[in-house]
């Protein structure tokens, strides 16, 4: 008969372990069990990156890389981006159901009427230097909510969590237009309760002389879809920040800064950047078959395909691919499209991309929309946090109430010396 477990031999001693296997894993902590004499600290595993290490137990998001498969709480993306709103889809997260016609009504009230922020709040981003990226503004800004709710602390309590879930997710978009406006030194426009998630957001962006701001619907339906794929990702690199940073137990304005701040990078938030720049470079489709030569010789990298887990097409860029038609009939045509279309047809029909699984990610079309839609380029990765917040938050959630969860405190192999005398300074060569 066939056994959940896994018989490990150490051929240094000759030993014989038997450890049992849950879920396709073996816990690392069994791996102590295996020594080489009784002052040993065991076995441990290496794995830097966490390539193949599961850190906890979740039942937001599932992610089969192989297959293309992207569900949150075994909700198809497909369908969400289909059906659902932003807002629906951050309380699924959340709570771990779709709402009833009642609850999504109270959600979207509580949310809409909490997206005022502390006069002191704007200071504080008036505070910064004209030229500060919006991104460092909005990384600072969250972090410093966390002064205003001195309640937040009290993360045990779950009316308290509720509340600073609220506020987060409904002042993120407040924080980041402000932190636009401010960049580029225009008004503030304060939110408008008339108007939903996104097409508020689009109002405290892009508002000028107008009394009433109306979003486009095609472009506000596109936002909202745009930050549905981004509302949660399984366990990648700001998602572990959020989750580690929470594993000590502070507020979750300062966990939710240190994940913007992991979101910040180029190889993370600031990706579909970098597709832009890689778009610009090439500059015509002409120049494709050069730079395709380029990537295989390893003298620059192609941007935008490609990624950790999926092996298969991203099923984020297939349905981004979708909006950006719907986008430019808005907006006309972004010249990069063109580029980008051209360059994806090719890359799938060469042999080098496709044996390294190589395919568009949801970066490789994401930047394209935003630019046309006239976000700048410095807002790109602030656009990303506002979508990944309920993500964030459910995570930081779910690793609160799990009981196997302490707070992280990685292993290392040590590489340095051994122990040794100190010298004094006149004897040191």
């Amino acid at each position: 008969m066939p056994k959940d477990t896994l018989t490990v031999v150490d051929n240094r001693t000759g030993k014989s372990y038997e450890l049992p296997i849950q879920n396709g894993t073996v816990r690392a902590a069994d791996f102590r069990q295996i020594k080489t004499s009784d002052d040993d600290f065991g076995l441990m595993a290496y794995d830097p990156a966490f390539m193949n290490t599961a850190a906890c137990r979740s039942a937001i998001t599932y992610i089969d890389g192989d297959k293309g498969i992207l569900q949150y709480r075994g909700y198809p993306i497909e369908q969400l981006a289909e059906k659902s709103t932003f807002l629906e889809t951050a309380y699924l997260l959340l709570h771990g159901e779709l709402p009833t016609a009642a609850e999504l009504d109270a959600w979207v009230y509580q949310v809409t009427h909490h997206t005022i922020i502390h006069e002191n709040i704007k200071k504080f981003i008036d505070g910064f230097h004209h030229d500060a990226h919006p991104m460092g503004m909005f990384v600072s800004a969250v972090a410093a909510l966390s002064t205003f709710y001195a309640e937040a602390k009290r993360i045990a309590d779950e009316q308290m969590r509720n509340n600073q879930i609220v506020r987060l997710i409904a002042k993120t978009p407040t924080l980041a237009a402000f932190a636009h406006r401010h960049s580029v030194g225009m008004p503030y426009a304060y939110p408008d309760n008339d108007l939903s998630y996104t097409g508020n957001f689009l109002n405290m962006m892009f508002k000028t002389t107008e009394v009433k701001y109306g979003p486009h619907p095609v472009l506000e339906r596109a936002l909202d879809v745009l930050f549905i794929l981004h509302a949660d990702h399984e366990q990648n690199c700001s998602t572990s920040a959020m989750r580690g940073i929470g594993s000590s137990h502070p507020d979750p304005y300062s966990c939710m800064a240190g994940a913007a701040a992991a979101l910040y990078g180029p190889l993370h938030g600031g990706a579909n950047e970098e597709v832009l720049r890689m778009l610009r470079e090439i500059g015509s489709i002409d120049a494709i078959p050069a730079y395709i030569q380029r990537v295989k010789k390893g003298e620059v990298r192609l941007m935008g395909f490609g990624h950790r887990v999926y092996k298969n097409f991203d099923p984020r860029a297939k349905i981004i691919k979708q909006i950006a038609e719907q986008v430019f009939d808005v907006t006309g045509k972004n010249p990069l499209i063109d580029i980008a279309v051209e360059l994806e047809r090719i890359a799938l029909q060469e042999e080098y991309f496709v044996s390294r699984k190589l395919y568009p990610n949801v970066d490789f079309y994401s930047g394209i929309i935003y630019e046309a839609m006239k976000f700048p380029v410095d807002i790109f990765p602030v656009l990303f946090a506002i979508g990944r917040t309920p993500g964030w938050l459910a995570q930081w959630q779910e690793m609160l109430l799990d009981k196997e969860q302490k707070i992280a405190r990685p292993r290392q192999v040590y590489t340095g010396p051994a122990k040794r005398d100190y010298v004094a300074i006149e004897k040191r060569s």
